[in-house]
């Protein structure tokens, strides 16, 4: 995703895991001047033959460069790599993986030391970082202002999705992606449990997995409308009542091939559980309202 036409601007990363390691080649790569550290000297110093600066301790990466990108292990790590830095007049990315609560609460402490900040999620690999055509993308929240500033350089690695001033928003955005793509992944893997020890080749039965997930991909807009609307009941194909019933089907086939059933029993139950409430109410809908049970607790 290398852009020659991007200014070379400066800037400093903190944190050279996998994750870390390739966003400093694609900047490097790119011609931007690059300062690092990492708490392993020898993969800051591996660097140093593309071009890279490495610092003697976080307190010098800081204050070489207005731009800092974190990229360290979790938010813990962050406090501790950065305890007793001078932030001040410092613009802060946080690549970090965490949760919207640290997003928040790492926003209040860097604006209490005098730093602008952004936290973000990447929706990618490090292999996929810099490389045409691979999907990747970055979502970011927090300082529009911030963001808009360094906008060009955030896109050198992977395309930017800003997503809020709440600073949270960003974490939120990746959690949320995540967690429908392990929802996917577990009902794959029961899906191949299920031919294990059939003559049925997991390779045979792979396109159709494929070309079945594609055609359901409707459920997503669907949710979001019928969530947005509160109308669960228009227009609806195949009912809870309905569903509830051919459930019965998955699990008495998960047993008959000896198959635990723990990866979809959650979801069968939660919408056993919607119908029961109130079966004349209820029974008529679509699955999605089973999803509104989901938000136990909620104020």
């Amino acid at each position: 995703m290398t852009d020659t036409h991007v200014t070379k601007r400066p800037l400093t990363l903190l944190g050279l895991g996998g994750m870390g390691t390739a966003l400093a080649r694609a900047w490097l790569a790119a011609g931007h001047p690059v300062t690092v550290w990492n708490r392993t000297a020898a993969k800051a110093g591996a660097l140093t033959p593309h071009g890279a600066r490495v610092a003697a301790d976080p307190a010098a990466a800081v204050a070489a460069n207005g731009l800092v990108v974190l990229c360290l292990l979790d938010d813990a790590s962050i406090a501790a790599v950065l305890d007793g830095v001078d932030l001040t007049g410092k613009d802060l990315v946080n690549l970090t993986t965490g949760t919207p609560a640290e997003g928040r609460a790492r926003a209040r402490w860097a604006e209490e030391r005098g730093a602008r900040f952004v936290d973000a999620g990447i929706m990618g690999t490090p292999t996929m970082i810099d490389t045409p055509g691979s999907g990747a993308y970055v979502f970011y929240s927090g300082s529009r202002a911030l963001f808009e500033a360094h906008r060009e350089v955030l896109e050198v690695p992977a395309a930017a999705r800003f997503v809020g001033a709440d600073p949270g928003h960003a974490a939120l955005h990746d959690v949320a992606l995540l967690s429908a793509m392990t929802g996917l992944f577990a009902g794959i893997s029961h899906a191949y449990a299920l031919i294990e020890g059939e003559d049925i080749a997991p390779g045979d039965l792979s396109p159709l997995l494929s070309e079945w997930l594609g055609a359901m991909g409707f459920f997503v807009g669907n949710a979001a409308e019928r969530l947005t609307s509160r109308d669960f009941t228009t227009g609806v194909v195949s009912n809870l009542a309905m569903q509830v019933a051919a459930s019965g089907t998955l699990l008495r086939t998960a047993a008959d091939q000896g198959v635990s059933t723990e990866l979809i029993s959650p979801y069968l139950d939660l919408m056993r559980e919607r119908l029961e409430a109130d079966p004349a109410r209820h029974g008529a809908e679509d699955t999605v309202g089973a999803i509104t049970l989901l938000r136990r607790g909620a104020a």
